[in-house]
């Protein structure tokens, strides 16, 4: 036993001696590791691996419970920004991508946007590391300590200006259907919680305790983790999803970004909506059944509603009983000029449109460009002028069908947002996915958006169905199984039958406020044990 225990100890002590350059390299190379969790690798063990590692590099850096305040904040930060930063350029260098379309005009604005997002965003991860710093100990505590931090530090990434929750850590399940689960009862951020706390626990093998102690603490570990599996199985197979009475059909051009806005090749793309819209059935489709055929977003490769043409061309495709829903641009006379707003159509059978919803959340520097007032003060605004805004709609609102069916719908990045269901309206019957994912390729970016909208839907019960320009295009039920989907650059139409809902569940009852309500309380419990163990932060 007592060689054992030797050897558990010297495992970590290449971290746990680093410092200096080696120490920094060690944390950006652990976020960058990190980052393979997420899809399309989807190497959830990893996590085990990086986060007790980075464990042990802050247990070298930092000394429990004394030391001043500001000097345990700023190597807290320090180690916490190299590791986020490592994290999200591994997990989001693919946005450079966006910047190759068109290259003449954004090829070099690249570099900046590769490196500036993850700058950016590592601050949020190095606030939270810090706040774990203050209050660090040789405890096991630590590791919940560190886990609610960080929790803390992603809720705040979602929701600081329009917020940017891309990519976070509770993100790195969700290529296991049975470990995603949970989010139906303490959503993403939760978690993002089980997901640093279960990976780190395996730091304590290193611990300075008696080795029934460490054993003691990384069981339990292990046991939470079964019981959030044994929970997503249980769900999973004994929850029934039934048919809600609608067939739907996907349309999935496959048109290539360069060509979408060409005005030579309008016709031609809209043409090839219409025909796929009028394809004969396949899949499981029945004959006579109400029909939605859903359009991805920004489909429509005009102003429609300035076409009335297109209006009774798109009725004509449709047939008796089939409504569309379809992504497309619309406009309306401003102040200065025309207002532009990236919009979900609802359209009848007979070509009347029947609702309208604008996108509430847009893209930053996609869609719009954040403190644009800032740069032109700074002499830069040469960064915004190649950028062509967008207004933001009013309010997330439900549209509803003719059939009494309704839908939240989320257009492109609007789906990475937890708690988009409005509370004062009635609960819809499914949630709407429509996208444009052709800028970033075969890169992992359309795999993430993906597996984030997927998470929309086991978090709230709720069916989601999915139309993307390029793909990834699908029918999911409300547990977050794939019914029917269409793969990446993949020209093809879904027919498939819409998924009940299923029962409301429990964090759509209650959302985030019991996970902030428990982060802040372990933040404070760690405060106040240190205090008690009579440790001092000048």
């Amino acid at each position: 036993m007592h060689w054992l225990s030797q050897r558990l100890s010297a495992l970590p002590n290449t971290f746990l001696l680093a410092w200096g350059w080696q120490r920094r390299l060690f944390c950006v190379l652990c976020g960058a590791a990190t980052a393979f969790a997420l899809p399309p690798y989807n190497l959830t063990p990893v996590v085990l691996i990086t986060f007790p590692c980075f464990v042990w590099l802050l247990d070298g850096a930092l000394e429990p419970g004394s030391g001043k305040a500001r000097a345990r904040l700023r190597t807290g930060f320090a180690l916490g920004w190299l590791f986020g930063f490592g994290y999200f350029l591994s997990g989001l260098w693919w946005i450079g991508a966006a910047f190759l379309v068109e290259a003449e005009k954004f090829a070099w604005m690249m570099p900046f946007a590769v490196l500036a997002m993850p700058v950016g965003l590592a601050l949020f991860t190095g606030a939270g590391v810090a706040l774990a710093a203050l209050f660090w100990t040789d405890q096991f505590r630590r590791i919940l300590l560190l886990a609610a931090c960080l929790t803390l530090a992603d809720w705040l990434r979602g929701h600081v200006l329009t917020g940017f929750p891309w990519n976070a850590f509770g993100y790195a399940v969700s290529g296991s259907l049975p470990l995603s689960q949970t989010a139906s009862l303490v959503g993403l951020y939760g978690l993002t919680f089980l997901v640093v706390a279960i990976a780190a626990s395996p730091s304590v093998l290193a611990d300075a305790r008696p080795l029934r102690q460490r054993l003691t603490a990384l069981v339990t570990a292990v046991a939470v983790l079964a019981a959030v599996f044994a929970y997503g199985s249980i769900r999973l197979s004994t929850v029934e999803t039934q048919d809600a009475g609608l067939d739907i059909r996907i349309v999935q051009p496959s048109i290539d970004q360069r060509q979408k806005w060409l005005p030579e090749l309008r016709e031609e793309i809209f043409q090839t909506y219409l025909d796929m819209s009028e394809a004969p059935l396949g899949g499981s489709a029945r004959v006579g059944q109400p029909r939605l055929v859903v359009w991805p977003e920004s489909a429509v490769p005009f102003l429609l509603t300035q076409q009335p043409g297109a209006l009774f061309r798109i009725a004509a495709a449709l047939g008796s009983g089939t409504e569309l829903v379809t992504g497309a641009i619309r406009a309306e006379t401003g102040v200065d000029g025309p207002d532009y707003f990236n919009s979900v159509y609802v359209i009848a059978e007979d070509g009347t449109v029947k609702g309208i919803y604008d996108k509430v959340r847009l893209v930053p520097f996609g869609e719009f460009v954040p403190l644009k007032w800032l740069l032109e003060e700074l002499g830069i605004s040469s960064l915004a002028a190649p950028i062509e805004g967008f207004d933001a709609g009013y309010q997330q609102r439900v549209l509803s069908t003719s059939e009494s069916f309704s839908f939240l719908p989320m257009i492109c990045y609007e789906a990475i947002f937890p708690g988009l269901l409005p509370g004062d309206s009635e609960r819809p019957s499914f949630l709407l996915n429509v996208t444009n994912d052709a800028w970033f390729g075969r890169t992992p970016g359309p795999y993430q958006h993906f597996a984030q909208a997927r998470m929309r839907a086991i978090e709230t019960g709720l069916p989601l169905v999915r139309a993307a320009n390029t793909g990834l295009s699908a029918i999911i039920d409300g547990k977050g199984e794939v019914i029917e989907r269409l793969e990446i650059f993949e020209k093809g139409i879904i027919d498939g039958k819409l998924p009940l809902r299923i029962g409301k569940t429990i964090y759509e009852t209650f959302g985030d406020v019991p996970v902030l309500v428990a982060m802040f309380l372990l933040v404070a419990f760690a405060a106040i044990a240190q205090y008690n163990r009579g440790s001092r932060l000048d």
